[in-house]
């Protein structure tokens, strides 16, 4: 355990001298936390829509007021004799919704009236949200119509859980949070190992007396410290600034969290013990540790919704987990029976990461 805690202060010294390396370790993934947690939104205001009113009736200008007290829509003004799809093309709007004439006459009488909604498909997300608002008020419209016609004898009362203003930042910055420790702390260490394959200074290592087994778990707890370090600076800006709290039992995240930093340092030291190039080595943690956790893991969308071919390559993203028992400690609170496999799949990852970097290094380890 001597060797283990020296090798260990011997990293953490070299990191507290490059301030660089420090400010890359702690300040970073709070610029990252900040900046994509407020970029990204499950929500879209002030959209443009252009209301044409070919029946400019009582219901009908009714109709056109419910979008216009919408915050999800800002109705702009159109030519009346213009063609509706040219504020598509001229980008004047993101939809068009016309009116029918004889809107107000059919409403009276009963009758089913059709509307017509055009919606620019150019950026598919935005097109469903567009028509999923666009729906939502239709149906709020006809529920106040038909509440006075006497008609709408059933209607459904929602209630959003966990979540009930739909905030973006508070679904999106725990994924963001896993994210920052994916990626520093495994590339702090593949930094630190590929250092010494470069500039020859695992060879002091290999004609020493210390094992494979000393040499790494000095630098993976080095790390950890890191890692530790920056999930104390995330945790605290989650649960301040962005206003979330932690639903249930701690003891699944507290658990999950030294797993989760064992894991991803034992694969920043895997790669930097495989690849000897710092260069190299950089692109290799970003790969796994930037791309795969960002497009894989549940950060952005549902695992569900991946591609079946490539679905499969989200099972050994060790992100995917990690973000299952961020999510659940601060908005579910489902605890150990939501997330005991979560947690158990990161030690799985963690300790098949370990045992790589212990192959690449027992290879080269001369025995004293």
């Amino acid at each position: 355990m001597r060797r283990i805690f020296s090798q260990a202060r011997k990293e953490l010294t070299q990191l507290v001298r490059d301030r660089l390396a420090l400010a890359l370790a702690l300040v970073l993934p709070l610029i990252l936390l900040f900046l994509l947690s407020t970029a990204i939104s499950l929500t879209v205001h002030n959209l443009p829509l252009v209301i044409q009113d070919l029946d400019d009736s009582s219901a009908s200008r009714r109709f056109a007021d419910a979008f216009r007290s919408s915050l999800s829509f800002h109705v702009v003004s159109w030519p009346p004799d213009r063609k509706p799809e040219d504020a598509l093309t001229a980008n004047a709007a993101r939809g068009v919704l016309i009116v029918p004439r004889n809107f107000g006459h059919d409403m009276a009488r009963g009758a089913n009236v059709q509307v017509q909604l055009l919606v620019d498909a150019t950026d598919s997300n935005t097109a469903r949200i567009v028509q999923g608002y666009v729906n939502q008020i239709t149906h709020a419209f006809n529920q106040d119509s038909g509440a006075m016609a006497g008609a709408m004898l059933v209607g459904a009362q929602v209630r959003l859980w966990y979540n009930p203003g739909r905030d973006s930042p508070k679904f999106y910055a725990p994924g963001i949070f896993v994210m920052g420790i994916s990626m520093f702390p495994a590339l702090l260490a593949a930094l630190a190992m590929a250092k010494e394959g470069e500039q020859k200074t695992i060879l002091q290592v290999y004609v020493s007396s210390i094992s494979a087994h000393e040499f790494l778990l000095g630098k993976i707890l080095a790390f950890m410290v890191v890692a530790a370090g920056e999930w104390l600076l995330g945790m605290t800006t989650l649960l301040t600034v962005f206003g979330l709290h932690i639903a249930g039992d701690p003891t699944p995240l507290m658990v999950g969290s030294v797993l989760y930093a064992f894991c991803v340092v034992s694969f920043g030291t895997f790669v930097g013990a495989g690849i000897p190039n710092q260069a190299a080595a950089i692109q290799a943690v970003a790969l796994a540790g930037f791309l795969l956790v960002f497009l894989l893991s549940g950060l952005i969308f549902p695992v569900e919704n991946i591609p079946a071919g490539l679905r499969w390559v989200s099972y050994i993203v060790w992100g995917r987990y990690y973000i299952e028992i961020v999510r659940d400690a601060l908005l579910q609170g489902g605890g150990w029976p939501a997330t005991w496999f979560s947690v158990l799949m990161i030690a799985v990852l963690g300790a098949a990461s370990y045992a790589m970097a212990w192959k690449t290094m027992r290879r080269m380890q001369v025995n004293a």
